[in-house]
């Protein structure tokens, strides 16, 4: 099965690992769609947030790689983003470059774990703000209050 990816042409984005118990309900947005709604939730960004953001791209997959499709009815625990990169709480003017830094959200993992679009416009909204979380040095625990 070979993995359809997308990049998001903005220069903003991260975060580490978001899961979710679920049940997979087999809601499919268009790929198209689910990339704008990403877009939209880093042009909501308040400004200062948004100059600070730079160098990270983000990406859209079906799955993480090591993860099979879920079955119908099927409970399990689902990862809905990852980030990339080091976080910019680790980054020195020393650092050698490394590339960009990147969210990987997982489409098929989010729908999953909604009901309806307007949950996965939210979840994705929730994933990406979480990843960016990791893009700003914040750990899981910290991340709970956001």
């Amino acid at each position: 099965m070979a993995k359809k990816m997308k990049m998001i042409t903005r220069k903003m984005m991260a975060t580490r690992s978001d899961r979710a118990l679920i049940y997979f309900t087999g809601l499919r947005m268009k790929r198209e769609d689910f990339v704008k709604v990403a877009e939209e939730t880093l042009d909501s960004l308040p400004e200062e947030f948004r100059i600070r953001i730079q160098n990270v791209a983000i990406l859209v997959e079906d799955f993480p790689a090591n993860q099979r499709p879920p079955k119908l009815g099927q409970r399990r625990r689902l990862l809905l983003g990852v980030f990339h990169g080091v976080p910019t709480t680790k980054k020195s003017i020393f650092s050698l470059p490394s590339g960009p830094d990147h969210i990987v959200l997982y489409q098929k993992n989010i729908e999953a774990v909604c009901s309806n679009e307007a949950e996965v416009r939210e979840q994705i909204r929730l994933t990406v703000i979480h990843e960016l979380g990791h893009y700003f040095g914040l750990d899981e625990n910290q991340l709970k209050d956001v």
